[in-house]
């Protein structure tokens, strides 16, 4: 989406940010089908829903500006500015405020696939193998309630392997994008499991 340039969306109640910046190509979008690969992530705990509409959404100067809380915008620089952890998490919530509302509530629909679970991303160069067997596929109309179900399931599965991902998700403290996104009425984190 940002292939010719980015553009700037706003943040209406953020934590952090005032504003997202997503490609320009997103205003060619009327809705969005947001598939992700639930696992686990170096950085942010867990990749689901939320950090797909925030950095898989976001352009080269969006990923930067979340990761660094709103500090920085140049991707060169990205390292030498993160933040508390906290406000990471908290800022890719707001991303995910600017893209919801932009796109509308309504016009977005969410599928994790929670398979070949290990604790980092698609994104590593060298991932670590999985080592917790496939959950399934979730899907909802509710990011928040989506990625809150997939880390329950991990938490609640009955296979051994989980214990590395729990690790991983605890020690980044990756529920908290769950948490901020649910304060920013971005969806709930109750919800039933219908299984089909």
């Amino acid at each position: 989406m940002d292939e010719e340039e980015d553009m700037a969306i706003p943040v209406k109640n953020g934590f952090h940010l005032k504003e997202d910046y997503v490609g320009e190509h997103l205003k060619n979008y009327d809705s969005i089908l947001v598939l992700s690969h639930f696992k686990g992530h170096a950085m942010a705990g867990f990749g689901g829903a939320l950090k797909n509409i925030s950095i898989g959404i976001g352009s080269s100067r969006g990923k930067t500006w979340i990761h660094t809380a709103g500090k920085n915008q140049n991707p060169n620089e990205l390292f030498g500015n993160l933040p508390e952890q906290d406000d990471f998490l908290e800022s890719m919530a707001d991303a995910c405020d600017a893209v919801i509302n932009y796109i509308g509530k309504e016009n977005m629909l969410y599928i994790n696939v929670a398979n070949n679970l290990s604790v980092d991303c698609d994104c590593d160069s060298n991932p670590h193998k999985p080592e917790m067997a496939d959950l399934g596929i979730f899907a909802s109309t509710d990011p928040v309630a989506l990625d809150q179900a997939c880390y329950d399931a991990v938490v609640n599965a009955k296979d051994e392997g989980k214990k590395a991902l729990i690790e991983r998700m605890d020690s980044r403290h990756g529920i908290h994008t769950v948490e901020a996104a649910n304060k920013l009425g971005l969806g709930s984190r109750e919800y039933e499991i219908v299984n089909i």
